[in-house]
């Protein structure tokens, strides 16, 4: 009889490594024990990683046929009591809607990593761009909320991925991690602290008896406790629109208690949910808003405008979705000039434009996708915002 040889799940230390490996180990040190995927540039490396270290751990990697299988594998091993989670680029995430709002519907937890690149179709493959923020808001279709991250360094990739996978249970409901290629291919130091240093929440869990069990009667912050597969509750999920019990009912009255359950989950938390970043605002004129990799350009912009003399600074966008739209509008009320800077053609400004509503111009820093935005073409902006162009 032979022995397997158990790699520990955190490999704690220092490492060099790219942002889908760190992505990868940022799973594993979450809990994530099952993956399903499918190939796909330039989220390939996180699918590698998964298939390597999970089976050190006692998980499960699976290459499904296609990224809709890969999606409806990740939740039914998530309704069977493992964390799952899946990566892809935009064809792919496209194929993963549907799935998607099904996981919504079941609020059935789980990560969903999308590594952006140019599109739209197969596009620019191995080449970067940030242009699936807005599907990834209003892909599926209906009405819902959703969570979405988005790392600016590998670093960042890491921990990002344990907090979707404690956001994800905590709210029950599929949570996306928005990357880019150029941070998904970066290769930085990458720290992987000791597990008692890495905090994780598991979803909320059933009490009392079984056969009265309601699996969407909501708890005291609006999330249902959720039972497993096999374990003798009375269980019931579906797409459709359905009741406390998990059963169809085909009423407007029906469907507006649900999408009122999965909505207000997550409007009623925005406080705890929303994480945003400042970097030299406190007396900024000019403010730029941007996010990924993105931000580490606005970042250097803002740098050399104060030593231009300009009064810059940054906001930075660390949940994307639901939108910080408090924090826009305060500094709406407060610069003379808001500059959103992102690898597309201004998906997450229209978010800025509707939350600033007049109260500060607003301009856009972005292109197609393919490159990364240059220091200089920001700085351009910021003079011509800043009436010094």
């Amino acid at each position: 009889m032979g022995f397997v040889f158990m790699q520990p799940a955190v490999l704690t230390g220092e490492h060099f490594i790219n942002g889908d490996s760190a992505c990868a180990e940022g799973a594993l040190a979450a809990g994530c024990r099952f993956f399903a995927g499918y190939p796909i540039t330039p989220a390939t490396e996180i699918a590698e990683q998964m298939a390597k270290r999970l089976p050190e751990v006692g998980g499960v990697f699976i290459q499904m046929e296609d990224e809709i299988a890969a999606m409806a594998a990740v939740l039914g091993a998530s309704c069977a009591g493992t964390k799952s989670m899946t990566a892809t680029s935009g064809p792919g995430f496209s194929l993963m809607m549907e799935n998607i709002g099904l996981g919504i519907a079941m609020e059935t937890p789980c990560v969903v990593v999308n590594v952006q690149r140019a599109g739209p179709s197969t596009g620019l493959p191995t080449l970067g761009a940030q242009g699936d923020m807005m599907q990834a808001r209003w892909g599926s279709h209906g009405h819902y909320e959703i969570i979405a991250l988005a790392p600016a360094s590998p670093q960042e990739f890491f921990f990002q991925t344990i907090a979707a996978f404690n956001l994800s249970e905590t709210y029950r409901l599929p949570v996306m991690i928005m990357a880019d290629e150029v941070v998904g291919h970066l290769c930085e130091r990458v720290i992987i602290p000791d597990p008692s240093k890495i905090r994780l929440q598991s979803r909320p869990r059933p009490k009392g008896r079984k056969d009265r069990f309601k699996p969407f009667h909501p708890g005291a912050n609006g999330v249902a406790p959720m039972a497993h597969a096999g374990e003798g509750y009375l269980v019931h999920l579906t797409g459709l629109t359905h009741d406390e019990k998990g059963y169809p009912v085909m009423t407007a009255e029906a469907h507006s208690e649900m999408v009122s359950r999965i909505t207000g989950k997550i409007r009623a938390n925005l406080s705890k949910i929303i994480q945003v970043e400042e970097y030299r605002l406190e007396d900024a004129d000019v403010a730029l808003i941007s996010y990924g990799i993105s931000s580490r350009s606005s970042m250097a912009a803002v740098d050399e405008a104060r030593e231009q003399g300009m009064k810059a600074g940054l906001l930075r966008l660390v949940t994307v979705w639901p939108f910080p739209e408090d924090a826009i509008r305060a500094l709406a009320k407060r610069v003379q000039c808001l500059i959103t800077v992102e690898l597309n053609l201004g998906q997450i400004h229209m978010e800025v434009q509707r939350c600033a509503g007049g109260m500060a111009p607003t301009l856009l820093v972005g292109h197609a996708g393919g490159t990364v935005i240059t220091t200089a073409r920001i700085l351009e902006t910021m003079h011509a915002g800043s009436g010094r162009g």
